[in-house]
């Protein structure tokens, strides 16, 4: 599938940061803007998958991805991170906030430490993360922030209730901060995932009857991997989309 990707000239030596970089779509997103030529540095807390993501590509001839080994819970040292990729690389000109966990938990045994710490892992790093680039980018006279939400609850899906209510937050963040940051010229879209099979999905949920019911749902009866989520963020990243902020971005095979 690596052929099909369109080249876009704008995205060379960009620096473009990934959280929650070293496995999953994360890594798919590493993998691609190497390949497109920009300056990757990732964050995650994952060091053997990084070491063997960072291994991959420079099998495949590629220069190395800039690691930062950060736990995004951890507010300061997310920033800490963030000034340590800007200071290597350069100031970062596009931000993939890609990271998050969607641990399946009944609403019964939810707890206030729980939900907050569901809160400190799919949604506020992400606030804090635009914050911490936002400057560098108006700086440079403009740059583009890629959210990511999620399919679950705009399908009703129940069964982790701390992590649809982050993901719907994440849509009303990326409103919100493309209104602020637009008269920088810095863009803010949202790219929203149906089911991306990924390892950890498909170990984890796709039996032959989750598969069968996702096929009737999506109107394109091919399932969805991450690297068709990639092609649309490398689009939003690249001076291609440079009218487009404030949006999102469904990439689920047609199931919404």
């Amino acid at each position: 599938m690596t052929d099909m990707f369109a080249v876009y000239p704008s995205l060379r030596n960009r620096v473009v940061l990934v959280t929650g970089g070293a496995s999953g779509i994360g890594a798919e997103h590493v993998t691609q803007f190497a390949r497109q030529g920009a300056k990757v540095a990732f964050l995650d807390i994952d060091d053997t998958a990084a070491s063997n993501l960072i291994a991959a590509l420079r099998a495949e001839g590629l220069p190395p991805p800039l690691y930062v080994s950060c736990d995004l819970r951890d507010i300061p040292a997310l920033q800490s991170a963030i000034a340590e990729a800007a200071r290597q690389l350069g100031p970062i000109g596009v931000l993939v906030n890609n990271a998050a966990n969607d641990q399946r938990h009944e609403y019964q045994d939810v707890t206030v430490a729980f939900w907050d710490e569901r809160m400190a892992t799919n949604l506020r790093h992400q606030f804090f993360a635009i914050q911490a680039v936002a400057p560098m980018m108006q700086a440079a006279g403009g740059g583009s922030v890629v959210n990511f939400g999620s399919i679950s609850w705009h399908k009703n899906q129940g069964g982790m209730p701390a992590y649809t209510s982050a993901k719907a937050a994440i849509e009303g963040l990326t409103k919100g901060m493309a209104r602020d940051l637009g008269p920088h010229g810095i863009r803010v879209n949202c790219v929203i995932p149906g089911w991306i099979m990924t390892q950890r999905q498909i170990d984890l949920w796709l039996t032959a009857d989750a598969e069968s019911e996702l096929m009737r749902n999506q109107c394109l009866k091919t399932k969805v991997v991450p690297a068709d989520v990639t092609r649309m963020v490398l689009w939003l990243a690249s001076d291609d989309s440079r009218m487009c902020s404030s949006q999102l971005w469904v990439v689920d095979g047609g199931w919404l």
